[in-house]
């Protein structure tokens, strides 16, 4: 994926929604590798540290960065509604059931699918793995797309719209929909959860989907915890890691209890 205060904001997008209306800082999340292989089982404890440096490592920087800063929080400040384009209809099917997992997993995110794209801001737009390159040049611009091949060679990719308050205004998200089930869902999962502020891929938290060494295809445990702090009332777009931080305490004693009701995990 492309990240969080990134790609698109650097050059002219012409046709991106990430171009129209403002002068914002664009993030296009990151590209997915797919050379992982799923984990055997899925770790579900995990200690304060280990959350708390995977949410620090995902909620601030950007894998590909061209405008913006990066050192703050960025996430939506309010409802967050997705439509998707394209032309298979058990893909989209697959993306409600998706958008209504994240919906139930993460506390204060209020998501859910929208009637129509006017009514979206965050757009989901699926395309054959052959159209992918036609698609990235539509959205971004030959120049840009050549770079995005070059460097990410993407299967699937985000990027976000932020104001100057890092507040997220708009996301899109390609997805490729004929590589196999296990390949779509894990690029919609991370692709549309890195649409919604961790747009930052690291190499360095083996629990994270935000890792493009991991596959997953669900909505794990450990990044309920990442999104279930990103979107908890007390962290703000713009904050800052040291503001964070000292928050951290208080919002993950929160996000523990609820994390751990939901999948059913000793408190």
């Amino acid at each position: 994926m492309i990240t969080g205060a990134a790609l698109a904001a650097g050059g002219a997008a012409p046709g991106s929604t990430e171009h129209r209306g403002t002068e914002s800082t664009h993030a296009p999340a990151s590209v997915h590798k797919h050379h992982g292989k799923r984990a055997k089982a899925e770790r579900t404890a995990f200690s304060d540290q280990e959350i708390v440096e995977g949410f620090l490592k995902t909620a601030f920087g950007a894998e590909y960065h061209l405008a913006g800063r990066v050192d703050r929080i960025r996430k939506y400040n309010g409802p967050v509604r997705v439509f998707a384009e394209g032309a298979r209809h058990d893909r989209k099917e697959q993306i409600a059931a998706i958008v209504a997992d994240v919906a139930a997993k993460v506390q204060h995110l209020d998501i859910a699918m929208a009637p129509s794209s006017s009514a979206a801001n965050v757009t989901i737009n699926l395309v054959r793995d052959r159209d992918l390159y036609r698609t990235l040049t539509s959205s971004y611009g030959a120049e840009r797309a050549r770079e995005i091949r070059s460097s990410l060679d993407p299967q699937c990719l985000s990027g976000f719209r932020k104001n100057e308050a890092y507040e997220i205004e708009h996301s899109d998200v390609i997805l490729t929909v004929d590589n196999g089930d296990f390949v779509f869902f894990d690029c919609a999962y991370e692709e549309l959860l890195q649409s919604l502020g961790p747009i930052n891929d690291t190499d360095q938290v083996p629990w994270t989907m935000f890792n493009d060494n991991v596959q997953m295809g669900y909505f794990d445990v450990f990044d309920q915890y990442i999104m279930n702090i990103l979107y908890h009332p007390l962290i703000r777009p713009g904050m800052t890691v040291p503001e964070v931080k000292a928050l951290l305490p208080e919002v993950l004693a929160d996000v523990r209890r609820f994390v751990a009701r939901i999948n059913k995990l000793p408190q």
